[in-house]
């Protein structure tokens, strides 16, 4: 018993549909990375208006820690890459 293959224009059509879902996700990921820095900027400027400094080293650990758990070692990535979208380099 063989497998039937889908015809190259099924294919195609199931592509596109896939690629749809990929662009909403990607849609849905800078509007969650836009809110995400408009979060970071907010608590930045509150620790420095009171005095703080402008990042929390043991909070950024967390983050990443959380990343990596979650997405593996290119997730502690994407992770850093966040928090530097968020404060800057260092």
């Amino acid at each position: 018993m063989t497998a039937t293959l889908p015809t190259t224009s099924t294919a195609d059509e199931r592509i596109a549909e896939l690629r749809e879902q990929i662009d909403d996700c990607d849609a849905e990921i800078i509007r969650l990375v836009q809110r995400r820095l408009a979060v970071s900027q907010e608590i930045g400027e509150l620790r420095r208006a009171s005095g703080g400094t402008r990042l929390s080293l043991s909070r950024e650990q967390q983050v990443l820690t959380r990343f990596r758990t979650e997405l593996g070692p290119d997730g502690a990535t994407l992770g850093m890459l966040l928090l530097r979208q968020g404060r800057g380099r260092l």
